[in-house]
């Protein structure tokens, strides 16, 4: 077993040094398959790229991103906030509890947590900076709920993790729906204790009243994205169309809201959109491809057997397996990107799991759970980051601290949702 030990050391040298993780992931896997297999290694390589690739499935990835890149573009992120200070101005901490719930229905329109960061929070920051909130609440509540975003449908990770596992994207998507509201409800509920304990960090809103009037034209600002999602997802759940049709729906829609309803996009900015969502699509399937390459030389000399031999064989009861599997995981995601970690540890983790006796579908939905709390720690949490690039008044060491107590929140329901099973099952089992 010595071969695995030195492919698994020069991926994370070249990591270390710099190198891209595509090519960490490609060039240990190749050399992984040069050991094992001699020059067919050449042939095998090629063969697994495009066998990952090579998915219906996975068009939905690039159409789903294209149309939150489209949404990004427009006020709908900020309309989102603006309509859920007007709905819930009456509560202490309204600025900070909206932002969490504008976020989770930016999440649903956009699957990529970092433009929820960016839309809400360039918004919501300032305006609690202002109004007298403590600089904690404000970073934290914003990087936190931005990562509701990859949990809540339709969330990349998710399309990736159906591609890596073949299970079912659209169960998938109905499997995240119950855990995102329920952590989205959680973050809202630790915001809502905290500053009733400590009023000083939050003080209560002196603006003007909003009428029943001034909440309905709030929503004015925002009917189109959630139409347009309600159409996507509601296509999906009930068959009419697959997630990939879908996904082609919604991008046109958000084209149509983007430069037809809103007129934020002229011809340069949609080239440039076009643009951004070719190279994220495309450093995301390079990333998937190279890993597959490297996941299958583990699967080749059978290192994910031996890792559920391992562990099944200590006797452990299987929550507490599953316990340090998510630990294992949390500290992964602290240093390696979600869509690395996602096409890295699925293959090897994937066996154990249904060794274990559990469903590969609640397998993804707590992995992501897992992802959401890696993109708000460091020193890869891309939230954190994306914060500071929006809201430069805030210093990167305010923001890792106004995480912490957010990351608990999240471990707490990550332990929730992985000793009962049944919750995340529940919903996709009704649609069943």
């Amino acid at each position: 077993m010595i071969e695995p030990i030195i492919v698994v050391a020069v991926m994370l040298g070249l990591i270390a040094i710099g190198a891209p993780i595509f090519l960490a992931l490609g060039a240990s896997g190749l050399l992984g398959l040069y050991m094992a297999r001699g020059s067919m290694a050449f042939f095998f390589g090629p063969t697994s790229l495009f066998g990952q690739l090579n998915s219906f499935e996975l068009l939905a990835l690039p159409l789903f991103i294209l149309m939150g890149n489209f949404l990004a573009a427009t006020p709908v992120g900020k309309n989102l906030f603006h309509a859920a200070v007007a709905w819930l101005h009456w509560l202490r901490g309204s600025l900070a509890i909206s932002t969490v719930g504008a976020s989770a229905v930016f999440g649903a329109v956009s699957g990529v947590s970092i433009a929820g960061v960016a839309a809400v929070g360039s918004i919501a920051v300032p305006q609690m900076l202002e109004r007298g909130y403590s600089r904690t609440i404000a970073a934290g509540s914003v990087v936190s709920s931005g990562a509701l975003a990859m949990l809540i449908p339709p969330s990349v990770p998710l399309i990736i993790y159906g591609a890596v596992s073949s299970v079912s994207v659209a169960d998938l998507f109905i499997g995240g729906i119950v855990p995102g509201i329920a952590l989205a409800t959680a973050l809202a509920l630790y915001l809502y204790i905290r500053v009733r304990i400590y009023p000083e960090e939050a003080p209560a809103y002196d603006g003007e009243a909003f009428t029943w009037g001034d909440r309905m034209r709030a929503l004015g600002g925002i009917w189109h994205a959630i139409i347009l999602i309600v159409f996507v997802l509601g296509a999906i759940y009930s068959g009419i169309a697959t997630p990939s049709e879908a996904a082609a729906f919604g991008a046109f829609g958000a084209f149509v809201i983007a430069v037809v309803i809103f007129r934020a996009l002229d011809f340069k900015g949609i080239v440039k959109v076009l643009g951004s969502t070719a190279r994220i699509s495309g450093a995301i399937l390079l990333i998937m491809g190279c890993a597959r390459i490297f996941g299958d030389y583990l699967n080749l000399v059978r290192v994910p057997d031996a890792i559920t031999s391992a562990l099944i064989g200590t006797g452990l009861p299987p929550e507490i397996v599953l316990i340090l599997v998510m630990l294992v995981l949390v500290g992964l995601g602290m240093l390696v990107d979600a869509v690395s970690l996602i096409v890295v540890s699925v293959p090897i983790l994937l066996p154990l799991i249904l060794a274990l006796g559990y469903d590969p579908l609640w397998f993804g939905i707590i992995l992501v759970m897992n992802l959401e709390i890696a993109v708000i720690t460091p020193p890869v949490g891309l939230n954190l980051y994306t914060l500071k690039a929006v809201v430069p008044t805030l210093r990167l060491e305010e923001i890792i601290r106004s995480v912490v107590p957010f990351v608990f929140v999240q471990f707490a329901l990550l332990v929730v949702f992985v000793l009962f099973p049944s919750i995340s099952l529940w919903l996709p089992n009704l649609v069943r």
